[in-house]
């Protein structure tokens, strides 16, 4: 019997009470480590209890047992962790198993050279998305995100594809688990996400121009690849003085949809 069918990934507090198979001290360390996000070089115990809500005592024993592992790494005098070297071993181990990342990243630099931005490709982990390729343009300033970056699934256009394409229960999880985490922007961030929803079946990309960051414009399109990989998305994006709303969508656009027919058939997913 799959006992993975009855756990929702997505919120592992949930499961302790509902599966007796469900291990909540290995999820607590699973949690430790997702507190760690791109751009967070040095978090301590407090900051660690914070972010997973969880007693400080508790973080203090994961946090010393994930150290004894290789999983951490106590910096000498400064009293917070970084991640350490086994967390590299697996996300290198993920990276390599995902080929399509060969496969698209000459096209995708292709397409980041003529939009003068920046093209990544990201998969869903919770309520991000997080970046696993990137190709920058060699003639503009793009963005400073890079492989292992996180964005919102909500306000973003990588997000928003994702949300297009991913099954109708996944969606609408997703959707409740964003409305809760902020009732105050739900309606603006609800209202963006359903008209991402039209734009994708009128035009096969979804769009995000100035509402994750003010000054941030990009399209993005989502597609299954297949063998066992997760759902994946890809966007090009970058400042909105170089990259005009009207200029991704009818230039960029094109470029992008048949970027990623040529990832499918190559594939062998066409």
């Amino acid at each position: 019997m799959d006992r993975t069918q009855d756990i929702d990934l997505d919120n592992p507090r949930s499961n302790a009470k509902e599966d007796r198979h469900f291990v909540t001290a290995l999820a607590r360390g699973l949690e430790v480590l997702s507190s760690f996000r791109s751009g967070d070089q040095l978090l301590g115990n407090q900051e660690i209890a914070d972010a997973c809500k969880l007693p400080r005592s508790t973080v203090a024993r994961l946090t010393y047992t994930l150290t004894k592992l290789g999983y951490l790494h106590l910096v000498p005098g400064s009293g917070k962790y970084r991640l350490g070297t086994a967390t590299l071993a697996l996300g290198s181990a993920i990276l390599s198993k995902l080929d399509v990342r060969q496969i698209a990243r000459p096209l995708m630099q292709e397409l980041a050279d003529f939009s003068k931005g920046m093209v990544s490709l990201g998969i869903r982990d919770k309520l991000s998305m997080i970046y696993v390729e990137n190709c920058r343009s060699q003639s503009a300033l793009t963005l400073s995100l890079d492989v292992g970056s996180r964005i919102p699934i909500g306000t973003t256009a990588m997000g928003r594809a994702y949300l297009a394409v991913c099954p109708d229960t996944e969606r609408q999880g997703l959707m409740e688990r964003i409305r809760e985490l902020d009732e105050l922007a739900w309606p603006r961030i609800q209202a963006g996400i359903e008209r991402s929803m039209e734009e994708f079946h009128e035009t096969g990309c979804c769009s995000s121009f100035g509402e994750w960051q003010k000054d941030v414009n990009a399209i993005a399109m989502a597609f299954q690849p297949g063998e066992g990989l997760p759902l994946m998305s890809i966007n090009v994006g970058g400042p909105a003085f170089n990259l005009a709303p009207q200029f991704l969508l009818d230039e960029v656009r094109p470029r992008l949809i048949e970027l990623v027919n040529m990832i499918m058939g190559r594939l062998g997913r066409l």
